[in-house]
Order: C-alpha cells, then structure tokens, then sequence
C-alpha cells in the first residue's frame, strides 16, 4: 500500500499509462472520490478519451494500492455521470466527457475549444429565408423579410452535443460554409469587427423528437436542455437569434450565484 501522499503510477493499461493519480490517505475527503475527481478532470480534459480502456476494477486496485470496493465506488460514481460503462469480458471503458458551459455571453465552439474539448461542426443548413414572426421580433425587423438561416451539427469526439439553429440579420456579414465548418460564428463576428455586448437567454428542457434524436444520436424521447438567446453588439442592435438544443446526457450548463449586498 502506498503512503500518505504518494502518487500511484498506472502501467499496464494504455488508456491510463500517462496518468499520474495523487491520492492523499490522509485527507478528510474519502479515497473513492479522490479517484472518481481525477478521472473525471483527464475525461474532461481529453486525456481520456472515448473508446479508452481502464481495465478491470481488479487491476486497478492493484495497480493503484487501493481496495476494490474504494476503485468499485469510484467507477460507479462515473458510471452513474454517464462517463464510463462497464462492458462483460473488456473492462471499463471511457464513453464521453461531459460538456460543462458557463453561462455567460460566449460561443459553444469557443468554450469547447478552451476546454480542450475538440469542438467539430457540420453545417446542415445556409441559406436565406423569410423571417417568421418570432425571429422578426428577435431581430427587430420586418416579418417575412430576409435572414440568415444557419443549422449546424456541434460534436466532440466524435460525439454530437448540439443542434444548433441560428437566424441573422442578412446584411450582418458573410457566412460560409467551409468557415463556419472551422470555426464559431461568435468568432467570425469578432473577425468581422462586430462587438457582442449583452443577450438575453432562456434555458430549458424537453424530450427529443425521432428526427433529433437520430440526429444527435440519442433515443426518442430523450432528455434535451433548450436554449433561446437573442445577442446584441455594442450599439443595441440585435445581430443574432439563436434557437439551440443540447443533449442533456453530455451538457451542462454552470451557475454562479452571488447573493445581493
């Protein structure tokens, strides 16, 4: 067994061979969730990625000096979060990370991308279309006229995370595809000198129709977190509406609350 302090080296598992695991047996705070932490931050942070292995609940107690029952109660905690599963005769394998989003005026690319999250986009659709009521009103202009339609498909991994729907202004700038498809669209309006000063954002939940659910490889009737916000430049202007859905099995969007003084 290992001493206070010490840190166990992983060896023979590949998926694990880079990890350096600091667990504190003098620490109030109990040997599972020492574990279950770490793992979770090199899931997070790509160091574990999906489709690795971590080998069996056996191994790992050996290989870390931990009991099973401790390495047990780590895994399932992980299991439980949706980031690891157990498969008969392979061991534990890494499923996916969790997408965790401050909830503050920024792009979903840009906080994936910080996040070491290797943020990939299909765009599905751009094109011009007429306003409907609701995005007229969000973007304060005429209904039925012309804006910019944008539908992308935001995955990491390999794993889709969003469906991304978004209507702008048709004069606000030029969106192609093959960019849009490399980049984030908060990005391109930076490039483009457009300040993004404030939104106003509504989030909520929903099951998945079939179509969405085929599309962000999730079950009819999954769980979907629901996102409307409408940005705003520097100037008040409205520049982009936005109607997004998420899968609730990988994303999560962060508070910070503070009591007022």
């Amino acid at each position: 067994m290992a001493k206070t302090g010490d840190r166990a080296r992983t060896t023979a598992a590949p998926a694990l061979s880079s990890l350096d695991f600091a667990l504190d047996r003098g620490s109030p705070v109990p040997l599972y969730h020492q574990l279950a932490q770490q793992l979770e931050a090199a899931i997070e942070h790509g160091v574990l990625i999906p489709g690795n292995l971590l080998g069996n609940e056996v191994d790992l107690s050996v290989r870390l000096g931990l009991s099973r029952p401790t390495v047990r109660q780590a895994i399932q905690s992980l299991v439980d979060k949706g980031l690891l599963v157990r498969r008969r005769g392979v061991g534990t394998q890494v499923v996916h990370s969790q997408v965790k989003r401050p909830l503050e005026l920024s792009s979903l690319y840009d906080d994936l991308e910080e996040a070491g999250q290797g943020p990939a986009t299909e765009v599905v659709r751009n094109e011009l279309v007429p306003a409907s009521c609701d995005v007229a009103a969000a973007l304060g202009v005429a209904e039925g006229s012309e804006v910019t339609a944008l539908e992308r498909l935001r995955s990491t991994h390999g794993q889709p995370v969003a469906l991304l729907c978004n209507y702008l202004p048709s004069a606000l700038l030029d969106l192609d595809s093959a960019r849009l498809e490399s980049t984030g669209l908060y990005r391109m309006m930076r490039s483009a000198g457009i300040t993004l000063h404030s939104a106003r954002q509504t989030v909520g939940a929903r099951a998945a129709t079939a179509e969405e659910a085929a599309r962000l490889d999730e079950r009819e009737g999954a769980a979907l977190l629901t996102m409307r916000r409408t940005a705003y430049d520097d100037t008040g202007r409205p520049v982009e509406y936005g109607t997004h859905i998420y899968r609730a099995s990988r994303y999560t969007f962060d508070f910070q609350l503070l009591v007022r003084p």
